[in-house]
């Protein structure tokens, strides 16, 4: 039997995300050596907080705690993220931070849904093979697909049960990376939740996207160039047009030259490097924006490089982060009208969907799943911002180039015909890439205002949901505003609420809770009814 294709739809609203006041008791600083360093000696402390606190963490016995991330302020709080297991289970939902001043001491904490994530039992009535049955049935559109199931303590709704996690991976018609993550209940059989396994933005192009660019290529010994880039440490690679599911890191061709000048610019070139000029050169850009402006060294914040590939699958017209293999997939396009995915913005929204999976882990489901889309149209919007480049401006049209004259856009989401303004409680039901809108509007609101203007020759004209007027800041404070929210405050779970709540703390750490940024961030949040 041949599978048809399954179009991309999220269909279960996502959880509560819980910032919680702590009330609980505070361990002492630790006394550290000299030689001791800061990250390590935040981490440390952070585990003892929350054993000493565990009727606030919701942390008991049977559980232990899994190391994600650590972001250290100047003035020497912390903020040390954790996921949880339970039995050596991983909790689903059960993620939180540890916020920490100067001394170690507990100031507050960030947690998904989860706070209990204790279930009876964790041997399953329903066998591994049924729930991967399950889910290759509910993942019709997967061509040549692979079922691997995973038992883990389920909690994203905030009652813990135990489950099969199965992810479903194969490919889609055109060769590009396909899956589908099925949660099954583990006691019932009964399927909890489904939602896609991959990241990806839907685009076309009609043009080579930066004109005569800069590139950084690696000399190589003996002569010639390749297209490694020496000082981010990322490498773009030719794909060969194999199918996303046989790419590897070490997969690929390398591209190589004797002149070390690449391309031609031409729409639907012969020349096959072409499209890797854009790609390793807008991989360089979003690498430089979150290293300047937000101090992050790489997608996942160790100052490791992703392998870049182009020309992946057959006719396939979008771009893709894969986790996987820490690498970022593109297509050729439709093969007759679109050419290569390989614009600014598109490559910086996709990558952040990695900068996301390494920091609050936005589940890509419900609401959470359409702040996880909106965060990858910010920031790629912001990296096109930050290259200040002629040919393709900065502006808040998403997709612009590959997608003319826009895929979204922030002003007024809805004009697609299917994002979301303002926030409902049906906002979860939708498409993830359409319940981003209120995200996407709530950003522009809070960094250039509501009202008609002129912007960089383009004209905007943002309507509130509740009818006020909203002053704008401007897109670099509310992009570090943002930046902050998602790598101190967010969970895996968190919704609009939450990223309201997120976002104020955020506001507030850097310029003060009375502050016009503060005031902005409401009621930009406020003009999209979200409170």
């Amino acid at each position: 039997m041949t599978p048809t294709p399954s179009s991309r739809r999220a269909r279960v609203a996502g959880a509560v995300a819980v910032v919680a006041a702590l009330a609980g008791a505070t361990v002492p600083a630790a006394t550290a050596s000299a030689a001791t360093a800061p990250r390590e000696a935040a981490i440390s402390q952070a585990r003892a907080n929350v054993t000493h606190n565990a009727a606030v963490f919701g942390f008991g016995t049977g559980q232990d705690l899994v190391l994600k991330d650590v972001v250290l302020d100047a003035d020497g709080a912390s903020h040390v993220r954790f996921d949880r297991t339970f039995q050596g289970l991983p909790v689903v939902g059960g993620d939180l931070v540890v916020h920490q001043d100067a001394k170690g001491r507990l100031k507050d904490s960030s947690r998904a849904a989860a706070h209990d994530a204790a279930v009876k039992s964790t041997v399953p009535k329903v066998t591994a093979q049924s729930g991967a049955a399950g889910a290759l049935a509910a993942a019709p559109g997967v061509q040549d697909a692979v079922s691997t199931p995973e038992l883990v303590v389920w909690a994203a709704d905030g009652t813990p049960r135990l489950a099969w996690r199965t992810t479903v991976a194969g490919t889609g018609a055109h060769g590009e990376p396909a899956g589908k993550i099925v949660v099954t209940d583990a006691t019932t059989g009964e399927q909890i939740e489904s939602y896609d396994a991959e990241h990806q933005a839907t685009g076309t192009g009609n043009s080579e996207y930066t004109g005569r660019i800069s590139i950084d290529t690696t000399a190589k010994t003996g002569g010639g160039y390749t297209l490694t880039d020496p000082v981010r440490g990322h490498v773009t690679k030719d794909a060969n047009n194999l199918s996303a599911s046989s790419l590897k890191a070490t997969s690929g061709t390398a591209f190589n030259s004797t002149t070390n000048v690449w391309g031609d610019g031409k729409k639907f070139s012969t020349d096959r490097s072409t499209a890797a000029v854009d790609a390793h050169a807008n991989t360089a850009w979003t690498y430089d924006y979150y290293k300047n402006v937000h101090g992050r060294s790489g997608i996942k914040n160790d100052g490791k490089g992703a392998t870049v590939f182009v020309h992946v699958g057959t006719n396939w017209d979008n771009a893709q982060w894969s986790d996987s293999c820490f690498c970022m997939m593109t297509g050729d396009g439709n093969g007759s009208s679109d050419p290569e995915q390989v614009d600014l913005d598109t490559m910086g929204h996709e990558m952040t969907h990695g900068v996301t999976s390494a920091t609050a882990n936005l589940r890509y489901s419900g609401e959470s799943g359409g702040l996880n889309e909106s965060t990858s149209d910010i920031f790629g919007t912001m990296v096109e911002w930050y290259a200040n480049n002629s040919v393709d401006t900065g502006d808040y049209l998403f997709s612009d180039q590959s997608t003319p004259p826009w895929l979204r856009r922030f002003d007024k989401p809805s004009l697609d015909g299917s994002s979301a303004d303002c926030w409902s409680s049906s906002v979860g039901k939708l498409d993830v890439h359409y319940s981003s809108g209120v995200g996407n509007h709530w950003f522009y609101l809070a960094s250039e205002g509501s009202g008609s203007k002129t912007i960089n020759g383009v004209t905007y004209n943002s309507a509130t949901c509740n009818g006020s007027a909203v002053t704008g800041i401007g897109h670099d404070k509310i992009a570090k505003i943002w930046y902050r929210a998602l790598t101190v405050y967010m969970t895996s779970t968190t919704n609009y609420k939450g990223a309201r709540a997120a976002s104020l703390n955020a506001a507030r750490d850097l310029y003060g809770a009375s502050s016009t940024e503060y005031n902005a961030v409401a009621a930009a949040w406020s003009g999209v009814n979200v409170s």
